[in-house]
């Protein structure tokens, strides 16, 4: 009697299988580090097979920032609800961003550090995920500061700079957090919102900071 055949696994879930491998050797050794044939072993498959599905490293590690950037988008804007005040907003988004990355703090490195760092297309790659999430924290900042204006019509552009800056925040704080013993998603958000909305509140009631006038004639030249 002949034995049982094995299944065959499709395509797509050994795919998947490769990437998660791939996720965790860039994330933890680092793009130029990471060995091929560490992948393929942890994948449980032949390094012929890694290259016949993702065609080279390069591919490869490509393939892993466009997975875990779209993961990360797709969880904040999950994580928010739109019919919520601002103020929940924003803390909803905050925590669903730091949530994702401590509980995938390989993707983050990836998205985070090595993509950064190794050029291009992988830095382009990270450029548009960014873009993308920074566009939707101005939308959310825009809508709420639209309603507590009474102005339908103020421009996005007058918001767009605190959505960079919030954005940035969070992504250094995400890197500090993932390294720091003892320091929860909840906590990372907590301190950013409490650091952020101090200045989004007043700007959702119509107030800001104005720096003090620029010197002129005399005083200016002889500043």
């Amino acid at each position: 009697m002949g034995g049982a055949k094995t299944k065959r696994m499709p395509r797509a879930v050994r795919e998947q299988q490769m990437l998660d491998a791939a996720v965790r050797v860039f994330g933890q050794r680092g793009y130029m580090a990471a060995s091929m044939d560490e992948i393929a072993e942890l994948a449980g498959v032949s390094k012929p097979l890694v290259y016949l599905y993702l065609n080279s490293k390069e591919d490869l590690f490509t393939a892993c920032i466009r997975r875990e950037a779209t993961a990360l988008t797709k969880a904040v804007r999950l994580g928010v609800r739109t019919d919520l005040p601002a103020d929940r907003r924003l803390w909803d988004g905050l925590r669903a961003f730091f949530a994702h990355t401590a509980e995938h703090p390989d993707a983050w490195s990836v998205l985070h550090l090595q993509a950064r760092t190794h050029g291009e297309p992988f830095a382009t790659e990270v450029a548009a995920m960014r873009k993308e999430i920074v566009a939707f924290v101005t939308g959310l900042v825009a809508v709420a500061a639209r309603e507590a204006h009474r102005d339908p019509d103020l421009p996005e552009h007058e918001v767009a700079g605190l959505a960079e800056a919030l954005v940035g925040a969070a992504e250094s704080l995400a890197a500090w957090a993932n390294t720091t013993p003892g320091v929860t998603a909840r906590q990372a958000a907590t301190t950013l919102m409490n650091f952020a909305w101090s200045g989004l509140g007043n700007l959702m009631q119509g107030t800001s900071w104005t720096p003090p006038a620029e010197p002129t004639g005399e005083a200016a030249c002889g500043a």
